[in-house]
């Protein structure tokens, strides 16, 4: 129940607000993907906690690029 709680935050977040707001994810899968990915594979807490690390490199001084879930 939580993990499809998550999930529909972020299929609404991707189909609401995604659109309206400029390309600047520098990783790929993109970090509502990564979620998805996340949730489907880990669960909620686990996958949650994926997220959140995956956010947190989200930054200016980070290079991105591909960065899978394993």
């Amino acid at each position: 129940m939580l993990k499809r709680s998550f999930i529909g935050l972020i299929v609404l977040y991707q189909r609401f607000i995604s659109p309206f707001k400029a390309s600047s994810c520098r990783f790929y899968p993109t970090c509502s993907n990564y979620s998805l990915q996340a949730l489907e594979k880990y669960g909620p807490v686990k996958g949650a906690w994926l997220t959140a690390a995956r956010i947190f490199r989200c930054h200016p001084f980070h290079p991105g690029g591909y960065d899978p879930v394993k």
